[in-house]
């Protein structure tokens, strides 16, 4: 392997970036599950009025945006074509069982969608008459159904629609104060699609609150995004803003995997006002001007791939060292940058096993110390 040559494998996303995150998706997470299930019949009709009151609901996959924004307020996820939409209310139509979807009770008594979003979203749908923007006539279905409207069925096919059972299993925290890491666990473990979700994504669905929405915010700073890149389709960009938080301000208590102590901080913080984070957003945009302006957009890639390693580490030393006043020389940042790249024990924290809590606290430490005589 040549010097300079990192080990791992480069993740490939949707928008071809290329992000090397050696600790990431395979390490499987412990859990107690202290939940209890139990099965639910739904009439079509009723599901479709929960669903619009918002009793049933479905993730949201936008911490940033609005539902209304035509560019990004989009719930990922939905990736049925039309002619899957229409077989789905055909089959419904025609009295033929279908898969049962998986529910999550809140403490707030609205159930949430785990499995089964793609079939719920068609029904509402055709109820709705209008899918993309458009009116929705079954296309892709036999007579007598095809080319009508819900409004334009027959009574009696009408009738059988609304009538038809959809099973549910709903899934309940049974302690009111017990963690979601069980809930995080199930939907990962049902997300085996053919477009999977990625542990961000499911973050996002069972722990939106502010602090999430301030993740978005961040995430379209600036500097961010040239040391970044693109906005990731997946929200691994999202994922690493808050990775770098959670070291920063939880890092004696990481534990592996860190997907698991990325969960559990941010349940811990998903209902933290704007107010109480301001400072912690201060110091996340301040590290980025200062290291966009002093290292350039190679500060994260000291190869070809952006180092997720590099990238938290980097971050949280420069924050760290922000936090006793502002940075004045971006020579010294520079300098300090430099020295720390060939630091052998910093290059093995950030390339071998980077989610272990040994190679987490040297490469931490190696960065804080690196910046801390920064002018």
């Amino acid at each position: 392997m040549a010097d300079n040559e990192q080990p791992g494998a480069e993740v490939e996303t949707e928008d071809d970036e290329h992000v090397l995150d050696i600790d990431a998706e395979e390490e499987v997470l412990s859990v107690t599950y202290e939940i209890t299930s139990y099965g639910a019949d739904y009439p079509v009709d009723g599901l479709v009025k929960r669903l619009d009151r918002g009793d049933v609901q479905i993730p949201s996959f936008n911490p940033a945006y609005t539902e209304s924004d035509e560019i990004r307020g989009f719930q990922r996820g939905f990736v049925w074509n039309r002619p899957q939409m229409d077989r789905f209310i055909e089959s419904l139509l025609l009295g033929l069982p279908v898969p049962g979807v998986f529910l999550v009770r809140e403490k707030s008594n609205a159930l949430l969608v785990l499995d089964g979003q793609q079939r719920l979203r068609s029904l509402q749908a055709y109820y709705s008459g209008i899918h993309a923007g458009r009116e929705y006539r079954l296309k892709y279905a036999q007579e007598p159904f095809y080319g009508k409207t819900y409004e334009e069925l027959d009574d009696e096919d009408r009738r059988r629609l609304d009538d038809s059972i959809i099973h549910a299993t709903v899934l309940r925290q049974e302690s009111p104060t017990g963690s979601q890491q069980a809930i995080y666990s199930i939907f990962e473990r049902l997300n085996t699609g053919g477009s999977p979700l990625q542990p961000q994504e499911i973050r996002i669905a069972l722990f939106n609150g502010p602090f999430l929405q301030l993740l978005g915010e961040l995430n379209e700073d600036s500097n961010w995004r040239e040391l970044y890149g693109p906005p990731s389709k997946r929200y691994k960009d999202h994922e690493l803003t808050l990775r770098v938080f959670a070291l920063f301000e939880e890092f004696d208590s990481y534990f592996r995997p860190v997907k698991g102590f990325l969960n559990q901080y941010l349940e811990n913080n998903r209902d933290r006002t704007p107010e109480d984070s301001e400072e912690l957003a201060g110091l996340f945009r301040a590290a980025c001007r200062h290291i966009n302006e002093a290292i350039g957009v190679r500060a994260f890639k000291p190869v070809r791939a952006l180092n997720a390693a590099v990238l938290d580490s980097v971050m949280v030393g420069v924050m760290q060292r922000l936090a006793s006043g502002d940075i004045t020389s971006h020579e010294q940042l520079k300098q300090a940058y430099e020295a720390l790249m060939i630091n052998k024990e910093y290059r093995a924290a950030t390339t071998y096993s980077t989610a272990g809590e040994e190679s987490v606290a040297e490469r931490i430490q190696l960065s804080t110390d690196a910046f801390a005589s920064v002018a």
